[in-house]
C-alpha cells in the first residue's frame, strides 16, 4: 500500500471515529424538542417581527399540538394584545395564571390588556402584584432592547403606569387622565423568558 493511500484511509477512520462522539455530544446540547415547540419558535421570530396575525397563528398551532405549552399560551395572549382583541388575552392570561401564578410578566401583561380595555383598577391590580412577585419588572427594557428600538430614553415601566394610574385614580373622577391612545399603543409587551 503507498503512503498517500495509508494517509486517506487513516484519516477516512478517524472520522468514522469522531462522527459518533460528535453526534452524542450534540445531543447532549440540544434540548429536546417536544410537540409544539417548532410552532411557538416560529411564532416567538413572527411575533418579533410584527407579524402579530402569523405569531397568532403559531402559537394556536403549537397549542394544538400540546395543550399545556406555557411558552405558546403566554405567547398567543401577547399576539392577542397586540390584535387589540383584549379580552380574549386577559381570559388566556387569566388561564395561564392558573398554571403558573408565581410568573410576574404575565400579570404585568394581563394587566397592560386590562389597561387598554379601561379596566384601570384591575390593570393596577395586575401591575403591583407583578411589581411583589419581581421588583425587576420596574426596571423595564434593558439598554440592549432599548438600543434595537432605538428608544434610548425606554418607555413607561410598568411601574411608571401604576404610579400614574394610582394617582388619576386618586383625583376626582372629572379630572382623571386615564388613557392617552398613541401613548397607550406604544407600550410594549413585558417579556421574560422563563422556560
Amino acid at each position: 500500500m503507498s503512503e498517500e493511500m495509508y494517509q486517506k484511509l487513516k484519516w477516512v477512520a478517524v472520522v468514522i471515529a469522531i462522527l459518533p462522539i460528535a453526534w452524542l455530544v450534540y445531543e447532549g446540547f440540544v434540548p429536546e424538542r417536544g410537540p409544539g415547540d417548532v410552532a411557538a419558535t416560529a411564532g416567538d421570530r413572527a411575533f418579533a417581527d410584527h407579524r402579530y396575525e402569523r405569531a397568532y397563528r403559531e402559537y394556536k398551532s403549537a397549542l394544538e399540538a400540546d395543550p399545556e405549552h406555557l411558552h405558546a399560551l403566554r405567547g398567543k395572549a401577547a399576539a392577542l394584545t397586540q390584535l387589540e382583541r383584549y379580552a380574549e388575552a386577559v381570559e388566556i392570561y387569566t388561564r395561564y395564571l392558573e398554571e403558573d401564578p408565581g410568573f410576574a410578566g404575565a400579570y404585568a401583561n394581563r394587566g397592560i390588556a386590562y389597561d387598554r380595555m379601561g379596566r384601570y383598577e384591575e390593570a393596577l391590580a395586575d401591575y403591583e402584584r407583578a411589581l411583589i412577585l419581581d421588583p425587576s419588572v420596574a426596571d423595564g427594557p434593558g439598554w440592549l432592547t432599548k438600543f434595537l428600538h432605538m428608544d434610548p430614553d425606554g418607555q413607561p415601566t410598568i411601574a411608571d403606569r401604576a404610579g400614574y394610574i394610582q394617582a388619576q385614580l386618586d383625583l376626582p373622577e372629572e379630572e382623571r387622565v386615564l388613557n392617552i391612545p398613541e401613548e397607550d399603543r406604544a407600550q410594549r409587551s413585558y417579556s421574560q423568558r422563563v422556560d
